[in-house]
C-alpha cells in the first residue's frame, strides 16, 4: 500500500493537478535596479546591482568619507553617477557590519543581490525592510577594453598616437578640489581602507591627512605642472590618470624635475634619488610613473587650450612643455610592467571618474610604437 502523502507535498500535488505551477523561493530570479525602481509597490523581491554609494539624502549619494553603515545605493552599471538611476537600500542591523559602505567601503563597485520590500528609502525609490544580502565579489567588467581600442586596431607609430589621443580625450574632467576624494578612492590601500599609498615613497598615511603640513599627502602632479604651465587648471592639472598623493616633503623634494637614473638618496622617500635636474622614485613604481608620462603625452596634443605635451630624453626642460628622459622611462616600462594596483587604478578612474583609460596600462606593447 503506497504511503499517505504529507500535508504541503498533497496541497502541492493539489494545485499541480489544477493547473498552478510552484515555484520554490530558492528558485526565484532577481531583478534588476530600473525595474525595481519601477516597481515600488511595497511587494518582496530581489534586487542584483552595483553598489555605487551611500544615500545621505533624497538627490545625495557619497561615493567615500561614508558616514555610517546604514544605507547603500544600487545601480544597473558600476559607473552611474545620476541618482534617477539608483535604488536606495536601508540596511538592517544585523546585515551592517557586513555590507554598510563605512565598515567596508571595498564593496563599491561590487555585485551584489538584496531581497526586500520595493519601498521609498530617501523619498526616493528604495528597498526596505530586507531579509538577505548576498554577493560582493563581483566587479561589472564595462565596456570590453577590445572595443574601447577599436580605433586604434592595426595602427602604429604617429597614427596609433593619434587614434588612442582621440579615444582618451573623451573624459569627464574634475575640479581641483574632487582630486582629493577621487584619490582617497583611486589610491586606497588595499590592506587598510582607511589610507592612500603614496607613489613616490609608499608610505600608507590615513586618508584624513591630506593637506599642506609637513607629513601631510598632497595632490603630486607626475607631470609637473610647470612643464607647460597648465598650473591647478581643470584639464592636465586635475587629470587623476598622474595626480597622486605623496608627502609633502617629498613633493617638494621631487619639485619639477625630469627623471633620471642617479643621484642621492631624498629623505622620507627610501629607494628615491635626486640631484641638481632629475628624480628617480622606489623602483616599484618606475614603471607607474613611465606610464602617466607616456598617458600624458598622448591625451594633451595641444588642441584643447594647453600646450602640447611631449616627451625628450633632456632633463633641463624648465618650464618648457616637455619631460625626459624619454630613454629612461621607456626602460622603466620594461623594467616594471603594470602590477595589480595600477591596473585596478585605471579601472576605478574609468568606471567611477574620469571615464578613460590609460592604453599604456591595458597596452604596454605601445610605448615601443609610438617612441621606438
Amino acid at each position: 500500500m503506497s504511503r499517505l502523502l504529507r500535508p504541503a507535498l498533497l496541497v502541492t500535488a493539489v494545485l499541480a493537478l489544477l493547473g498552478f505551477g510552484i515555484t520554490p523561493s530558492s528558485a526565484a530570479t532577481s531583478i534588476t535596479v530600473a525595474t525595481a525602481i519601477g516597481r515600488q509597490d511595497g511587494s518582496t523581491a530581489a534586487v542584483t546591482g552595483y553598489v555605487v554609494g551611500q544615500p545621505t539624502a533624497t538627490s545625495t549619494v557619497v561615493r567615500s568619507n561614508f558616514p555610517n553603515d546604514y544605507a547603500l545605493a544600487l545601480a544597473d552599471s558600476a559607473s552611474q553617477t545620476s541618482t534617477s538611476s539608483m535604488l536606495y537600500v536601508q540596511i538592517p542591523t544585523a546585515f551592517r557590519a557586513s555590507y554598510g559602505l563605512q565598515s567596508n567601503p571595498s564593496l563599491l563597485g561590487k555585485q551584489i543581490t538584496v531581497t526586500g520590500s520595493l519601498a521609498a528609502y530617501f523619498s526616493h525609490p528604495g528597498l526596505k525592510n530586507a531579509t538577505a544580502f548576498t554577493g560582493g565579489g563581483g566587479t561589472d567588467p564595462g565596456p570590453d577594453p577590445g572595443d574601447y581600442y577599436a580605433g586604434a586596431e592595426g595602427k602604429t607609430g604617429p597614427a596609433l598616437k593619434s587614434a588612442l589621443h582621440t579615444i582618451i580625450s573623451s573624459q569627464t574632467k574634475l575640479t581641483y578640489d574632487q582630486v582629493w576624494e577621487a584619490l582617497k578612492v583611486t589610491d586606497q590601500d588595499p590592506n587598510n581602507s582607511s589610507n592612500v599609498i603614496e607613489i613616490y615613497s609608499g608610505r600608507s598615511i590615513s586618508k584624513s591627512l591630506n593637506g599642506g603640513d609637513a607629513d601631510d599627502w598632497n595632490r603630486e602632479h607626475v607631470w609637473a605642472k610647470s612643464h607647460g604651465d597648465f598650473g591647478t587648471a581643470t584639464g592636465p592639472g586635475t587629470d587623476i590618470h598622474h595626480l597622486r598623493p605623496e608627502d609633502v616633503t617629498v613633493n617638494s623634494a621631487r619639485g619639477n624635475l625630469d627623471f633620471d637614473n642617479g643621484g642621492t638618496s631624498v629623505a622620507q622617500c627610501t629607494g628615491c634619488t635626486a640631484d641638481s635636474d632629475s628624480f628617480a622614485p622606489r623602483a616599484a613604481v618606475r614603471g607607474d610613473v613611465a606610464r602617466m608620462i607616456f598617458y600624458m603625452a598622448v591625451r594633451y596634443e595641444g588642441d584643447d587650450g594647453f600646450a602640447n605635451l611631449e616627451l625628450n630624453d633632456s632633463v633641463s626642460n624648465g618650464t618648457a612643455p616637455y619631460i625626459g628622459k624619454v630613454s629612461v622611462l621607456k626602460a622603466w616600462a620594461a623594467a616594471d610592467p603594470p602590477d595589480t594596483f595600477e591596473k585596478n587604478r585605471n579601472e576605478a578612474i574609468y568606471s567611477q571618474f574620469q571615464h578613460n583609460r590609460n592604453p599604456f596600462i591595458d597596452h604596454p606593447e605601445w610605448v615601443a610604437s609610438i617612441w621606438p
